[in-house]
């Protein structure tokens, strides 16, 4: 079951470039690497703690599909947010007033799940202080505020169910 809870993480890392990919919604993306993470969780549960190779492997491979994997997360949750109807192929999103989101998601998700694995996390806290201190001159804007709520919450929110799936490997 390590085997295939291991596969399942592999797949959830990977799963996410579906959304790059321009004949396909960017929900396709997230439903299969959220599919993939679910498998990962149900093999987990049957599993002893990992050692040795298996237990590098989960560690690197919980990080990386927490990064990957949050940015077709976050798309889908702004366009429920917008109420648009999926009608086809997503066209590029409009610029935002918050520029530079998808490398901050991606540095945020891996700070989280990095201070989970490594048992602190208060570094949660952290990450998000630092994060509201940078972003405060530019939350007055109109739709700031909340663009940087759908966003962060649902990346720290992805970031932590990965590193459940990933931490009940390791338990």
């Amino acid at each position: 079951m390590t085997v295939l809870a291991l596969v399942c993480l592999g797949i959830a890392v990977f799963a996410p470039a579906l959304s790059l990919r321009p004949a396909l919604p960017v929900w396709v993306g997230a439903a299969v690497t959220s599919t993939a993470l679910g498998g990962a969780a149900l093999a987990a549960s049957a599993t002893a703690p990992v050692q040795g190779v298996a237990l590098a492997a989960t560690l690197v491979l919980t990080t990386l599909a927490a990064v990957t994997g949050g940015g077709p997360a976050v798309l889908v949750a702004f366009r429920i947010a917008r109420r648009q109807p999926d009608a086809g192929p997503d066209p590029a999103p409009p610029p935002g007033p918050l520029r530079g989101g998808r490398v901050i998601g991606v540095l945020e998700r891996g700070g989280v799940a990095v201070s989970i694995l490594a048992g602190w996390p208060e570094g949660i806290a952290v990450i998000m202080a630092v994060k509201g201190l940078a972003r405060y001159p530019e939350l007055r804007e109109p739709n700031a505020s909340e663009q940087f709520i759908i966003g962060t919450a649902t990346s720290v929110l992805w970031a932590c169910a990965v590193c459940g799936v990933g931490n009940a490997l390791l338990t």
